[in-house]
């Protein structure tokens, strides 16, 4: 990636900072247990049917989140379809690796102002992330995953990893909408001043993100749909090209997927980001938009 123009962005970044969390690959002490009831989705016709739930890739251990309406959806469905297959999950972290080094090193100093520099330090702490050598997308991604830990949130406590092993005990297949290449290439080819703008705002709000995850994470366990539209929406419209890479254009395809699959008899249960499902130009406002009946089941 090529020397950019740092990008001051003090207002209004923050929400989408932490918006960005939960549509991130799985980011990476427990809380008390917790019941949460995630909103989801059906889409259906004859022989068809496709639950779609919104997930948290992360969440803090014990949240309990797999009954009512979630478990009867889990036991009819004859597949689970997820962002990445189990497999493409695994290859997350050797194609993170592959792509996430610059061209050339590039110090912190150059791409931050001061204020939001002070506060990637504290977020950094004793920690390497030998971020010089790394594009600003890899950063936000490595800080994501930090704020996460930070918020006592785990992968193996998240939607994902607790559908992945109850399809496998069942020996249901488990398929992905996406590779781990194609996902983070959504970063990888966004232009170099949108990379900046993300990173500055998230680092210049480092001090909001925990409580901004919380918030998320709030909304989502109560299955508040305009709570969780209004926190991933907020700001977002402030960063056009990357909300039309990572939401808009993601969800187009998924729709398309969503259509196609109707065609073919069975049930499936599609489990995707929460931030996904919700808003203007969500995967059930554009399949409504398609003329397919959308209703909420849970």
């Amino acid at each position: 990636m090529k020397h950019v123009r740092t990008i001051p962005g003090r207002h209004g970044g923050r929400r989408f900072a932490a918006a960005l969390l939960p549509l991130l690959l799985a980011a990476c002490g427990a809380r008390p247990a917790t019941e949460a009831r995630p909103a989801m989705w059906l889409v259906e016709d004859a022989d068809t049917c496709i639950y779609m739930l919104g997930t948290m890739h992360a969440l803090p251990a014990g949240t309990d989140w797999n009954r009512g309406k979630v478990a009867e959806a889990a036991n009819a469905a004859d597949e689970l379809m997820l962002e990445l297959s189990p497999e493409q999950l695994a290859e997350a972290g050797a194609v993170f690796q592959k792509l996430a080094p610059r061209d050339k090193p590039l110090a912190m100093e150059a791409r931050l102002p001061a204020k939001a520099l002070a506060a990637y330090r504290r977020l950094e702490g004793g920690s390497d992330f030998g971020s010089d050598k790394l594009d600003d997308w890899a950063i936000l991604v490595l800080m994501g995953q930090k704020v996460a830990a930070e918020a006592e949130l785990s992968p193996a406590a998240g939607v994902e990893a607790g559908l992945t092993a109850t399809f496998r005990a069942a020996g249901k297949p488990i398929s992905g909408l996406e590779s781990a290449k194609a996902q983070l290439m959504l970063f990888e080819t966004l232009d170099a001043a949108t990379q900046r703008t993300l990173l500055v705002r998230a680092a210049d709000n480092i001090d909001h993100a925990q409580s901004d995850v919380d918030a998320m994470a709030k909304a989502w366990s109560r299955g508040d749909a305009d709570a969780l539209a209004k926190v991933v929406n907020e700001d977002v419209d402030r960063v056009p090209a990357a909300r039309k890479a990572i939401i808009t254009d993601r969800n187009r395809r998924w729709s398309e997927w969503v259509k196609r699959r109707m065609d073919n008899p069975g049930t499936v249960l599609m489990a995707v980001g929460a931030g996904h499902l919700v808003g203007q130009d969500s995967l059930p406002a554009m399949l409504e938009a398609e003329g397919l009946t959308v209703r909420r089941v849970q």
